[in-house]
């Protein structure tokens, strides 16, 4: 299984993410020559690549394994299943909800934005330009989700989008159809990862998130699955913490 290694965060090419990949492994690095424009375009011609890749495994059979930089990864490789016929659900672990929205956000943050895009928000932005359908609503899944602003949390009391804890997910748990999975690596506690960008206290540990993991991946159903490496670059993995995380998870889904 090929695994597709798209070393950005957001519309930046980050050269020093230092992602352990294992030794012998399949991957193919992904770099794009974005033009000097505005921050959709430039996202429109990073994910359009993406998209056309994971096609292309898709349609050979198997699934797409991606290792990036952030979330927004994602929004690609769902338009990518679509043009190779597969019409995917939606698991999304992460410690936020990603459901902020140009309107709310106090940041300004386009990656506390990436579910909401995938959702069907603005399509104007980015999904028009990719021909991306979002999926229907109650067939995405956010799991853990313990870090949410107000306007997340209100879109969730309205939204039909489940939610489910770590400990909560099960095979039973899963939407129907084929799935994409998308694998915030933030989810975790930051005292188990250190240096993530945007850490959230309170999650769970190693062991819980790869159990949680492998419900998934060993589903038989995962047609994508991003690993995303939420971290800044240039930073060590003293423990090996970081290399054990993305070759238990990409082994998990090729073991199905």
């Amino acid at each position: 299984m090929p695994t597709l290694h798209v070393p950005y965060h957001l519309d930046e090419h980050v050269p020093d993410l230092n992602v352990p990949l294992p030794p012998g492994a399949d991957v193919a690095e992904l770099t794009v020559d974005l033009p000097d424009a505005d921050v959709w375009t430039r996202f429109a011609g990073l994910y359009d690549a993406v998209a056309e890749s994971v096609a292309r495994t898709a349609r050979g059979g198997a699934p797409a394994a991606v290792v990036s930089g952030d979330c927004t990864v994602t929004i690609g490789m769902l338009a990518g299943l679509q043009r190779a016929g597969i019409d995917a659900s939606v698991v999304w672990f992460d410690a936020h909800g990603d459901l902020q929205t140009l309107e709310t956000t106090p940041s300004g943050y386009l990656g506390g934005m990436a579910l909401r895009f995938l959702l069907g928000y603005r399509p104007d932005l980015v999904a028009d330009r990719l021909g991306l359908r979002p999926p229907p609503v109650d067939r995405v899944v956010l799991v853990d989700g313990r870090d949410l602003d107000p306007p997340e949390s209100a879109f969730l009391a309205s939204a039909p989008l489940r939610r489910l804890s770590l400990a909560e997910v099960s095979a039973a748990a899963l939407p129907s159809g084929p799935l994409l999975v998308n694998l915030d690596l933030d989810v975790l506690d930051p005292g188990e990862l250190p240096g993530l960008r945007y850490p959230a206290d309170g999650g769970p540990d190693v062991p819980a998130l790869l159990r949680a993991a492998a419900a998934v991946l060993g589903s038989g159903r995962v047609a994508g699955l991003n690993v995303a490496c939420t971290w800044h670059g240039g930073r060590p993995d003293p423990d090996g913490v970081r290399a054990h995380l993305v070759s238990a998870l990409l082994t998990s889904l090729l073991a199905a």
